[in-house]
């Protein structure tokens, strides 16, 4: 019996092989497939990259030469790189023609601000909404979201109106001055865009990632909301808080019509305003372009030095929601 159930293995591996071999091939033809869409993926990444760094390479190499050389590339792969008469006159001509050191300056100072109050104030409304028993968070932050839909621009003349109508104080030699209204003030072009409903939303969708067994946790222990925030939520929060900040900064830094419209005073004025200075009279598109490279430098350094949280932050909060 033993020698008929030897004899017969051989067929019966012989039966079993040829049944495998479909799966082997099926697996080979999957794993080929993968590497096929991981190529084109990676081709199609690349391309996009260059695509949006061409108007940036060709804005920064543009800077360094003279107008005449710029327009004189536009038709050739010269106008993207850095040939021909290159030199840094455009640079100092910029500082020359309008005061780009002190709009960089108060640029850097009213963003700054506006992104440290904004990541307070709004992660403050967002652990409110998430961790605490607040009657209505849903209709609250339901409402919150929808003032999403509302363009600014609709929003701009009435708001001019109430920053006019808010006291202000003013140190001055004799002591504190009280004066009506925030026009031409620094305050006006931060406070109004402190309180934002995407980043509350973010930091909402965020924090309801956090185990609220931890809340429970520090409760057991004596700690307040307060202190669950700044030693619990928080410290877990980085990537929301980077995403936060990108996402405050860049409109702070990129703002345009507001201060057009609430600041006279040449001294106050932030980086995106003294575009204009340079379409007045004559044009020197070198100029233009060293000066959008110069206001384009905090953005992308920023970006960089945050782009994993940022990503790490988005992924988080669209896998929550």
């Amino acid at each position: 019996m033993a020698i008929s159930n030897v004899s017969n293995a051989p067929a019966a591996i012989a039966e079993v092989a040829p049944a495998s071999a479909p799966h082997v091939v099926l697996g080979q033809k999957t794993a080929k497939k993968k590497r096929v869409i991981g190529i084109g993926g990676w081709i199609l990444r690349i391309g996009l990259a260059v695509l949006f760094l061409f108007p940036i390479l060709f804005m920064f190499v543009s800077s360094l030469k003279p107008d005449q050389q710029i327009f004189g590339n536009l038709s050739s792969i010269a106008a993207f790189l850095p040939i021909g008469n290159i030199s840094m006159d455009n640079y100092s001509a910029v500082f020359d023609r309008v005061p780009a050191a002190r709009f960089l300056v108060n640029s850097i100072g009213i963003s700054a601000i506006t992104v440290v109050a904004g990541i307070l104030v709004n992660s403050l409304a967002a652990f409110a909404l998430s961790r605490m028993r607040v009657r209505g968070k849903t209709v609250i932050l339901t409402l919150i979201i929808a003032t999403l839909i509302v363009p600014f621009e609709t929003l701009a003349l009435p708001l001019v109106w109430w920053v006019n109508q808010l006291p202000s104080f003013e140190l001055t030699e004799m002591g504190f001055m009280f004066s009506k209204g925030w026009i031409d003030t620094y305050q006006v072009q931060i406070i109004p865009f402190v309180a934002n409903a995407f980043s509350i939303y973010l930091f909402h969708q965020y924090f309801e990632s956090i185990p609220k067994e931890l809340d429970e946790a520090a409760r057991m222990d004596g700690a307040g909301w307060f202190r669950i925030y700044r030693q619990v939520v928080m410290p877990l929060s980085g990537p929301a808080i980077a995403t936060v900040a990108i996402l405050t900064f860049l409109p702070a830094w990129n703002s345009y019509l507001w201060p057009l419209m609430v600041v006279q005073t040449e001294e106050l004025r932030p980086v995106m305003v003294g575009v204009q200075y340079f379409f007045q009279l004559n044009v020197s598109w070198g100029e233009v372009m060293a000066y959008s490279t110069l206001i384009t430098l905090p953005v992308v350094a920023l970006f960089i030095a945050f782009q994993r949280s940022f990503v790490n932050s988005i992924a988080s909060s669209g896998v929550k929601g």
